[in-house]
This record gives structure tokens, sequence and C-alpha cells, in this order.
């Protein structure tokens, strides 16, 4: 199979062990990789399930570390209500969140509900907080009535400590649910990956894991390596599909199905892609509908090029992918459903910035600087900045008025990949590598190749705040590759 292509990787948006090449520069590829001594081929399993009831949903998330079971090890890691994944959290256009974060870690933390349209400021989606050991928060969000449904998550945002916290095992799905499309099973997959000492501990990550941005040696979905769903011919399944890997690039493929790529993040595609195949940056989403058919599917991870690191230390990184890159397999048998599937509804028109006059435009420029990196607090290693400052909480970076459309363009100026997010207002993708995209792409996580540019369109559009963008890539985040948007 050949590799997803750059240009593809551009519209839509896997993971191995550390080695380093001789004298080379060396490509740092994403796979999916997978120890000997752990169990896999279990029965797929969901979170559990927590739903919204008469338009509130009430939860109290507690992080805390403690033993759990993963890839059939007793391991000690960080999770949310002792779940790897924490909780599912379904709601609806127009419902109230209510979280009590309960921190029972050792270290600060808070969160931060990826990809949700909402207020930035107080109790909202504010990652300025910190919620310190023995404490606990009150989160409140709001969906507007017209919130655009699909799968969304949660997870930390204390900056220095998203990445050991992510990879640690905090972090969850959110459904906001739209109850359009018939379907027989809808299914929640969270992909994440981790690593493992021989104490059954998360291994704490080199300093050039930290640089690439760390990436586990064990890939688990909800909690299992490479488990196996059960169905009956015929059916039509809903995945959901969660990408919360702290670096990791997945570009996956299911084999022997039909599957058909209804969106990515929170915005529906203009025509439904049947290719099978679909890449997901770190923090990505997708939605896709599959119709059964008898046999054995695989998902699978298919080696991804994000690019290379220089020349310093000798090169980049080498891996290999055990057992063919397996994510998951379904299983599907029974008897054909005697009557066939109801009609799918026609697509959403998604909505289109183009052509409406811009208030302004920026050019914002990721950058990775060994000298910087010299003068850092740890006095080693890589800057990691927009525009050449790294991170600062005191320090604006973006002024936007309330109601604006701005035309940002985002550049990269290094030899990695680097998914931009922006939090609470979200991005429709107007060109890439210079090239205009024909049809409206409406994401939260946009893929920036490197030497390369997205230029995207943003209607900061609702609420007034500070909030932040970065690099997905936690490790790069968490090195200062993050500046603050302030609408007033």
């Amino acid at each position: 199979m050949e590799p997803i292509d750059r240009r593809t990787a551009l519209m839509l948006g896997g993971a191995g062990l550390l080695s380093t090449t001789v004298g080379g520069v060396g490509l740092w590829r994403t796979y999916s990789s997978l120890p000997l001594d752990v169990v896999s081929h279990q029965a797929f399993r969901e979170p559990e399930q927590l739903r919204s009831r008469d338009g509130l949903l009430e939860v109290r998330l507690e992080a805390a570390s403690g033993s759990h079971v993963v890839a059939g090890r007793k391991v000690t890691t960080l999770a949310y209500n002792g779940g790897l994944p924490g909780p599912t959290l379904r709601v609806k256009p127009g419902d109230k969140i209510r979280i009590l974060l309960v921190n029972s870690l050792d270290q600060p933390t808070n969160l931060h509900v990826h990809g949700l349209h909402v207020s930035p400021e107080g109790n909202g989606d504010n990652v300025f907080l910190r919620v310190d050991p023995g404490q606990s928060f009150a989160y409140e969000h709001i969906l507007r009535d017209d919130h655009p449904p699909g799968v969304y998550w949660y997870h930390p945002h204390l900056h220095g400590s998203v990445a050991d916290q992510v990879f640690g095992g905090l972090y969850g799905a959110i459904v906001v649910e739209d109850d359009v499309i018939p379907v027989a099973r809808d299914r929640v997959m969270v992909i994440s990956d981790t690593s493992l000492d021989s104490s059954g501990r998360v291994r704490a990550p080199s300093s050039m894991q930290m640089m690439m941005g760390r990436e586990g040696d064990i890939l688990l979905v909800n909690g299992q390596v490479a488990p196996v769903l059960q169905a009956t011919t015929g059916e039509r399944e809903r995945w959901r599909v969660v990408n919360a890997c702290t670096s990791r690039y997945l570009s996956l493929i299911l084999e022997n199905q039909q599957p058909e790529l209804l969106g990515l993040d929170l915005g529906p595609l203009a025509s439904p892609a049947s290719e099978g195949r679909f890449l997901l940056a770190p923090g990505n989403r997708a939605e896709v509908i599959v119709i059964l058919q008898e046999g054995r599917g695989v998902l699978r991870a298919e080696p991804f090029d994000r690019g290379v690191m220089g020349n310093m230390m000798g090169g980049g990184l080498n891996t290999s992918i055990p057992q063919g890159g397996e994510v998951a397999s379904i299983e599907v048998s029974g008897p054909a459903q005697n009557r066939p599937a109801a009609a799918m509804p026609p697509p959403l028109e998604p909505r289109d910035l183009r052509g409406l006059p811009v208030a302004g435009t920026r050019t914002l420029s990721f950058e990775m600087d060994m000298a910087a990196g010299m003068m850092s607090s740890d006095g080693a290693g890589m800057g990691f900045t927009f525009d050449g400052a790294a991170f600062d909480p005191k320090r604006v970076d973006q002024n936007v008025s309330v109601g604006a459309l701005e035309e940002w363009t985002i550049r990269n100026h290094s030899t990695l990949d680097h998914p931009f997010h922006l939090h609470v207002w979200a991005m429709q993708v107007i060109a890439q590598g210079g090239e205009p995209e024909t049809s409206p792409q409406w994401r939260d996580v946009v893929n920036v190749p490197a030497r390369s540019e997205v230029t995207v369109r943003i209607a900061f559009e609702d609420f007034a705040g500070t909030t932040v963008y970065h690099c997905h890539i936690l490790d790069h985040e968490d090195r200062g590759m993050m500046g603050t948007v302030r609408v007033t």
C-alpha cells in the first residue's frame, strides 16, 4: 500500500521506537508499533457512556493515578474515573455541561474541551486555570442550539505538563449527537499511545523524544491493543474516531469493508469520501460510516512521513510495523439483513466564508531554533516558538475584535510537520501550499507540512475572551510553541 501523499495530508490533516540513523538526516515516520509481550485481539469495548438528560449533563471527573490493566498487563497510569479512556460524554446542541474536575494527582492540572465552540472565560474552556492537588473546580459549558454535531474530546491543558498527562492516560471523548443518520450501532474509538517500563509504569521520554514529539511503543484503542469488533452482515455502523496521541499521526485505512468518510473534526465534508483511508493529525477526529460485508475487516495504520529533524544529533528516527500496523479488526458474520438500511440523508452544506470581506489578515510562523533551545530554562535542546517567541501567558500575541472575520496564513519554516490548533473558533481552510481549496473544509486542527503553509478563515463570533493557539504535538506546545489570542 502506498503511503498517503502530502497534498492529501494537507487536506485531511502512525509511531514507533526511538533509534538514530548514522550521520544522515533520517525521516521521522509514524507507524503502529506493538511490543511482543502485550495481550491483543480482545473483544472491543466502549468507554462508559454518560448522557445528558433534559438539556443537562452533570459529571464528576476525578483525575488520579492508579492501577489498571493495559494490554493484559497490570500497570500504573493516570486516568479519569479509573478508565482508559475516561467516560464518553454524550450531549446535544443546546445542552449545558457541568463538569466537576477533582484533582487527586500529585501535580496540578486543568481541563480543556477540545473543539467545542464555548466560552474561553471564567469557568468555561479556560486553559489558564490551575487546579492544584487535592482541589476541585466546577466547569460549565453551554452549547449553542446550532452547535455542530460530531465527535470532540477532553484532556488536560496546563502548560508544561500537557504531554505528560495525556500520554499518561488523561483523555476522553465528547459526542454532540445529531440523531439524523440511521445506524445499527454508534461506536467511539479513542486511539492513543503510551510506553511502559519493566515495572508497569509509564516510561518517561528522552530529550530527543520530547524534541521530536514522543510516540509510544503501544498503540491503544479504548485502552486495548488491536481489539476485535463483532457485527452482522449488512448492518450500517457509525465510527467516531479520535486521535488522542500526543504526537502520532494516524494514516488509517479500513480494508475489506465499505467505509465512507463523513467528516473530519467538527465539519462535514462537502462530498463524503469513499476511498477508505484518512489521515488524522494529533487532535483530529473522523466520522465514518461503514456498511458491513461478511468476513474480516482490518483497520490499519500506514507509514506517514512527517519530516526531518535536520542534522541535529546525527539523525532522525527509524521505526517498524509489527503485526502489519493493525489498529483494530472487525469480524462480520450472520445472515445478511433482509431489508436494506434506511437511506442516508443528503450531506449538509458546510458554511463557506470564501468571497466574504475580511477585517484583517495575519501571518503566523512555526519556528524551531537550536539557539533558542540553548537559552531555555533547561538549557538544552531545540527552541519551539511562534514568530520566534516562546509562549508567555502574560503576553497577548493577537488582538481580535468580536465578530471579525479574519484570514490567517500559518507558515511552517521548520523541517517537521506541525498540526495547528485554535481553541474555541473553528477554521475554514482556504488554501494549502499556495493552492486554493475547491470546497469548504472545516477544522480545529490543521496540519501544516514542513516548509509549507496553510491559509484559513476564522469568524470570531459569539464569545469574547482570551485563549490560545498552538502546535498539537504536545511536547512542542509544552516547550513553547503556543500563543495567545484576545477577542474583545
